[in-house]
């Protein structure tokens, strides 16, 4: 049973920093990508950023420049960098990995973000 467990949301100035940990348990032999999304209130959920098992990363043009998505595969953790915070960032932020083996996609329950002006 794959498990993601999300921490390091928070109250943030904007302009300040926050690093989201996301640990990965169970077993997974195979997956495409690993990423964040987020979610603010009344939107819908949306892409953040994404790294692939080769270590590619994507990023939603709206934090390009400003986050960082990492992935320490001896922790089975993967980190979102966030630095320069802007008010709409504020959100749910969810970890996510899709997987070839075992097959679906994993979602944790995610950590609020919250940016004041």
């Amino acid at each position: 049973q794959v498990q993601l467990v999300e921490s390091g949301g928070g109250l943030v100035q904007a302009g300040g920093s926050l690093r989201l940990s996301c640990a990965v348990s169970g077993s997974i032999f195979r997956f495409n990508f690993m990423g964040w999304y987020r979610q603010a209130p009344g939107k819908q959920r949306e892409l953040v950023a994404t790294i692939t098992s080769g270590s590619t990363t994507n990023y939603a043009d709206s934090v390009k420049g400003r986050f960082t998505i990492s992935r320490d595969n001896a922790k089975n953790t993967v980190y979102l960098q966030m630095n320069s915070l802007k008010p709409e960032d504020t959100a749910d932020y969810y970890c996510t990995v899709n997987c070839l083996i075992p097959f679906g996609q994993f979602w944790g329950r995610g950590t609020q973000v919250t940016v004041s002006a």
